[in-house]
């Protein structure tokens, strides 16, 4: 069997998925899907969520990668043969997808990093993104010529990204995470308690916490409930699959998983309370109500953000830069675990060393990054992170259930697994959770998502599509890379594993 690298403790092993786990998501999508979905009472269908989905999920992936010791491909490959190893490149596809258009949003983050000092982008901070900082094209499908402005904090991303990938798992991955996360927290605390305590705050708290137990009734809350968890626990990502297999081989699996889990969400919950404290402070100093400011995304953080940065009274500055910094480090700990994905793959796959793996995989991805960092950089990149995430992230998930579940019957031999090494014992609960709830929900959200992008049901009163956008854009934008993605998985399952990787490796232990 192979050497294989480990995680030098077990705190860096949670640092490491607690920083995969923790990204832009948390902090700029968690805050208004709970606004927008019942408020206070929108955390009952979200923990119902995490401990019915999140969390077994979770376990499921940790046990995976710790028993079979290896990338996503090689991981089911192991625990299903050929029929399964499409699984893990599929996934590892979707995370090379990714990689491309996040690291562009943490070059963003980086230059309002530094706007933040004096405020650079004014009284339009919309006009100052789109026009000054994208100088974003009029067409969706443009390309344009390069930005220099996105290009060269892109460049920076990546060569950060390059630095941590090549020092490896303990020295560069374990090590990074152990310095990003306590950083993270740090400076993120220091802006959520200058948030709550603004004038206005309150206003904002209230809008956030005031619980609209009518909402519990819609079926729409609950899907959203069971996305967010899904999205925000980087699993189906070939994520914690891979972080897992370099585990040693006495790890507590399950507890591993619940504190991932909860201190994800204990992030979210700090992130709720600083954007909406500050969303209050907006909303009371310009007179109006707090549902008038509240959104979510790209326009909260670059647009929303920088306004109330701007109104702050004092140390404008300071405040600005510690958010944007926040952003910036919660991103980077995302992008290389995405990235750690098709390194492991690559290498695994084509028997080559790690270096090799990192620079031609992770070379691929930064010279493709650089399509977003274009005139219609923009466009391309909602296009493309809505169908990726939506068709190729939660697809992902649906199959993998079921697969594992109902096709392979392996939950049986995880579960084993799982309580021979750990404090907290599964039980039918576990299996329950998998085979049932959460095929269920999934299957019932992706029936909603194809229904509302083939039926072009989407509010807009141009072509019913995804952001209005033309059937050409969404098709070659959309649709192809979250097609390509599968394809993709398909061709490299085609492909003879190297010689030297000992693909049989760990399969005597099925029976035991």
């Amino acid at each position: 069997m192979e050497q294989r690298s480990q995680w030098g403790t077990r705190a860096g092993f949670i640092l490491a998925a607690v920083g995969s786990a923790v990204g832009l998501g948390n902090i700029w999508r968690f805050p208004y899907v709970a606004y927008e979905n019942g408020g206070g009472a929108f955390f009952i269908p979200y923990l119902f969520a995490l401990l019915t989905a999140g969390i077994p999920i979770l376990i499921m992936e940790f046990t995976m990668g710790h028993k079979y010791r290896g990338s996503a491909p090689l991981t089911f490959f192991r625990m299903a043969g050929k029929k399964a190893e499409w699984l893990g490149w599929w996934a590892i596809f979707v995370s090379f997808v990714i990689s491309t258009y996040y690291a562009v949003i943490i070059a963003w983050a980086m230059k309002y990093t530094i706007y933040s000092f004096n405020q650079e982008w004014g009284d339009d901070t919309g006009g100052f993104l789109f026009g000054t900082v994208l100088k974003l094209a009029e067409t969706p499908g443009e390309v344009g010529g390069l930005v220099p402005g996105v290009a060269i904090p892109l460049l920076i991303v990546w060569v950060i990204v390059f630095i941590i990938l090549f020092a490896g798992v303990k020295k560069g991955i374990e090590l990074a995470n152990k310095i990003f996360i306590p950083t993270l927290v740090v400076l993120f605390l220091i802006v959520v308690i200058r948030a709550v305590t603004l004038d206005g705050a309150m206003l904002g708290l209230n809008a956030f916490f005031e619980p609209n137990f009518e909402q519990l009734g819609n079926p729409k809350v609950w899907v959203a409930a069971y996305g967010h968890i899904f999205f925000s626990l980087s699993i189906a990502f070939a994520i914690m699959i891979t972080y897992s297999s370099y585990l040693p081989k006495k790890s507590d699996i399950t507890n591993n998983a619940f504190i991932t889990g909860f201190a994800n969400s204990a992030f979210e919950l700090l992130a709720g309370i600083g954007v909406f404290s500050a969303l209050g402070f907006m909303a009371a100093s310009q007179g109006v109500a707090v549902s008038d400011v509240a959104t979510a995304g790209v326009g909260l953080a670059f647009v929303v953000f920088p306004q109330i940065i701007s109104e702050f009274p004092g140390m404008n500055g300071l405040f600005g830069a510690l958010f944007f910094l926040s952003l910036v480090l919660a991103g980077l700990t995302s992008l290389v675990s995405i990235c750690e994905t098709y390194v492991a793959g690559f290498s695994e796959k084509f028997g080559i060393t790690r270096n090799k793996a990192v620079t031609f995989g992770v070379g691929i991805a930064a010279i493709v990054s650089f399509l977003f960092a274009t005139n219609g950089g923009l466009y391309f990149l909602d296009a493309a992170d809505y169908f990726i995430n939506q068709f190729g992230v939660a697809a992902i998930g649906l199959v993998e259930v079921i697969a594992i579940g109902w096709f392979f019957k392996k939950l049986p031999l995880l579960e084993n697994h799982a309580n021979a090494i750990s404090d907290i014992r599964l039980g039918a609960w576990w299996q329950i959770c998998l085979k049932f709830i959460t095929p269920l929900v999934l299957g019932y959200m992706m029936f909603g998502l194809l229904k509302m992008n083939l039926l072009k049901e989407f509010d807009n009163d141009t072509t019913g599509n995804y952001e209005g956008y033309s059937d050409a854009f969404i098709l070659y934008c959309g649709w192809f890379v979250a097609a390509g993605a599968l394809i993709l998985g398909f061709v490299f399952t085609a492909l003879k594993w190297n010689k030297n990787t000992d693909v049989d490796a760990y399969q005597h232990t099925d029976n035991k």
